[in-house]
């Protein structure tokens, strides 16, 4: 066996340097030998044939659909066990996981059709992902690897909402929050060490797959996960998204310039934690970070937002939702409690001037 993973290793070396001898591997009918290869339970032996395979995914004609079928792909994916429970995980053991994941991550993409029997293999990448030990900076492999399969595996549950008692890899019993727990550890470490043009590249993921995962949360979690990543209270005391909390952070995304694929995902993650509603919405973040969002996936405004006081409302009012918490007005625009406001300096703008200023902002918001 010894030569044999030594040849696989040249074979693997040629497939990645020369493309062309990719669709030559596959017309000798050599691709399913390294399928079968893939089911020993051998760290080696699932490095070299999962990075065999997927090569194969491209620049050939190779049809996955009967690997599936005849030589149980989606069985050997799913057998690959976590590493690190009892002893730190050598350089091997890394490197067959990487491998494996990059192929689970391309047939989950190409073969949409066999996810039901993939999205099996999420119990484990989410224990893996739970016992890894977080390096420094901490989106790098094997945790960005862990992250791209669960994002293409948790589509097996998109809007499918789950009651408390529904078994679920993501809400294991008895702790349903470890595994939410642990993407918002992983978040809160990237916003802190990354710059904003890395984080677009490297955090998008992980953000879009905690939205999709609150999509299909049960009850008790969802609640859980708001507390986790929109402002609190306590964060009023000063206009929101200038503290230094998680929250803050993502916030001040949603409005990054050089990252515009992660800004419409934070933005996209805050509308769905305020319950896809455009008043929460803006009570939650401020009409400042809101409006953005809003205008641009035409969603209608709420107005006590745009006039910024609302002292007249009853108490079932929309406008005394948006304006109020725990009793306290606040700004709808800034989301600080009025009475923590600093005093304006000098006089108070005209009629005319406020509508001057408005038009002003109504066309840096078009362009």
């Amino acid at each position: 066996m010894v030569t044999s993973r030594e040849a696989s290793k040249c074979l693997a070396n040629v497939l990645l340097l020369e493309v062309k001898t990719r669709q030559i591997f596959v017309d000798l009918g050599y691709s399913t030998k390294a399928a079968q290869r893939l089911k020993n339970d051998h760290r080696e032996d699932e490095l070299l044939n999962s990075r065999i395979l997927f090569l194969m995914t491209y620049d050939t004609t190779l049809d996955f659909n009967d690997i599936f079928q005849n030589h149980q792909l989606a069985e050997s994916i799913n057998s690959v066990k976590p590493t690190g429970r009892k002893e730190p995980p050598t350089l091997t053991d890394v490197q067959a996981l990487s491998e494996t994941l990059k192929l689970l991550f391309n047939l989950s993409q190409y073969y949409p059709q066999h996810l039901p029997d993939l999205a099996k293999s999420a119990h484990n990448i989410l224990k893996m992902l739970c016992r890894t030990s977080l390096a420094t900076p901490v989106l790098q492999p094997p945790v960005t690897y862990l992250v791209n399969a669960l994002l293409n595996l948790s589509v097996v549950y998109d809007d499918k909402p789950l009651r408390n008692s529904d078994p679920n890899p993501y809400f294991p019993k008895p702790d349903q929050f470890c595994n939410i727990d642990r993407f918002i550890s992983i978040l809160d470490n990237a916003v802190r060490t990354y710059t904003e043009e890395q984080l677009e590249q490297l955090a998008t993921p992980l953000v879009t797959l905690l939205r999709k995962v609150f999509g299909f949360a049960p009850s008790q979690v969802r609640p859980h996960m708001q507390t986790a990543l929109l402002p609190s209270n306590s964060e009023r005391s000063q206009p929101l998204g200038q503290s230094n909390t998680l929250a803050s952070r993502l916030l001040r995304l949603s409005n990054s310039p050089v990252a515009p694929r992660l800004r419409e995902s934070v933005s996209s993650l805050l509308f769905e934690l305020s319950d896809k509603d455009a008043t929460s919405f803006v009570r939650n973040v401020g009409y400042g970070f809101a409006a953005g969002f809003l205008m641009t996936h035409d969603l209608p405004v709420p107005a006590s937002a745009t006039e910024g006081w609302s002292t007249a409302h009853g108490a079932q009012d929309l406008g005394e939702k948006l304006t109020n918490v725990d009793g306290k007005e606040i700004n709808p625009v800034t989301g600080q409690i009025r009475e923590m406001e600093p005093e304006a300096s000098g006089e108070e703008m005209t009629e005319e001037e406020k509508e001057r200023e408005a038009e002003r902002l109504f066309v840096l918001f078009e362009r």
